[in-house]
């Protein structure tokens, strides 16, 4: 079976970080963006990391400008916005693509292991994403790319993907199955 583990990923200022050294910890892939209406997630999930930091939970943050140009500035600039708005300690890594023919592998791996989620329509903005969306693609919710920012992907100590998390999805429910896996 594979895990994230195969990959390698870039961290913000260029160096080859290979996801081996985050074995046997819980992970959550992220793709974020500074200007988004999700942007404020930071501030939850910078809480999700400062509770279970010590007891092997790990966020990989991945910064990505596919969703609206929401992601404008360089690495240095993204990880000064969020240290400086939300306090974040997670790992921030080199700004990625996650969909089409230069998407990060990493990115297609975790696609290819959880496809779409689906909206929590409870959430303010779901509606929103699905009128938009679905005026692209009617089919768009048959298909595993990623739809926007900060898509979540939960990952066991074994670096298997468990689960997908949209953006509409709360982090309570999140936090949920992070403390089952830990």
């Amino acid at each position: 079976m594979r895990t994230v583990y195969e990959f390698s990923v870039k961290d913000r200022k260029g160096k080859d970080v290979s996801l081996k050294e985050y074995s046997n910890e819980v992970l959550l892939i992220v793709n974020t963006a500074t200007k988004c209406g999700f942007t404020p997630q930071y501030e939850e999930l910078e809480k999700l990391y400062e509770k279970y930091h010590q007891q092997g939970f790990e966020i990989l943050d991945f910064p990505c400008n596919q969703f609206g140009q929401q992601a404008p500035g360089t690495d240095d600039s993204i990880h000064e916005f969020c240290k400086l708005n939300y306090g974040t300690d997670f790992p921030r890594f080199k700004k990625v693509k996650v969909n089409g023919p230069d998407a990060e592998p990493l990115f297609l791996f975790l696609q290819e292991q959880k496809g779409f989620a689906g909206w929590n329509m409870e959430h303010p903005l779901a509606h929103i994403l699905d009128d938009m969306l679905s005026k692209q693609d009617a089919d768009y919710k048959s298909k595993a790319d990623i739809k926007w920012n900060f898509t979540k992907f939960l990952i066991n100590k074994k670096g298997q993907v468990i689960s997908r998390f949209e953006p509409t999805e709360s982090i309570a429910s999140i936090e949920t199955q992070i403390e089952e896996l830990l």
